[in-house]
């Protein structure tokens, strides 16, 4: 279990980064492997389910889009992406993305040029959130009434 934690990692980070972001982390990175698409970018359905504290029985709570990918290297390495929504160019790019992350001549340049920097944006991203969400908290009290 401990070896897919990094992969674990760079596939969040791709797969919650924005399009154009990740887009221009990429282009800046300057790099044009060769790679052939095994499953070109296809978009269906996954079906969500929960619990009532999440211990009671489950439910369907709906259905999400999301789109799949899987590429492979020339050198015989696979990449593959499933993310929210309907971004075929960004689930083909997260997957050639992992597939060179997987490559150990090319993991520590894309770890420092392309995860970390997008890893750090969505830190971010996620912190603007949560302040935005703690301004609009309302604080419930129940007082007792003296009979």
């Amino acid at each position: 279990m401990q070896a897919l934690q990094p992969r674990q990692r760079w596939m969040s980070v791709l797969a919650h980064s924005q399009p154009a972001q990740l887009r221009s982390h990429w282009q800046a990175l300057n790099l044009s492997p060769r790679y052939q698409s095994i499953r070109a970018p296809e978009i269906g359905l996954a079906q969500l389910q929960g619990r009532m504290g999440a211990t009671g029985r489950r439910f369907v709570l709906g259905d999400m889009t999301v789109t799949r990918a899987v590429v492979q290297l020339e050198n015989g390495g696979y990449g593959y992406s499933y993310i929210a929504g309907r971004d075929k160019a960004h689930a083909e790019l997260c997957a050639l993305a992992d597939a060179l992350l997987q490559q150990p001549d090319q993991t520590e340049l894309l770890q420092q040029r392309l995860i970390e920097p997008l890893a750090a944006l969505l830190h971010e991203q996620r912190q603007l959130r949560a302040r935005s969400v703690a301004s609009s908290r309302v604080d419930f009290f129940t007082l007792v009434r003296g009979d």
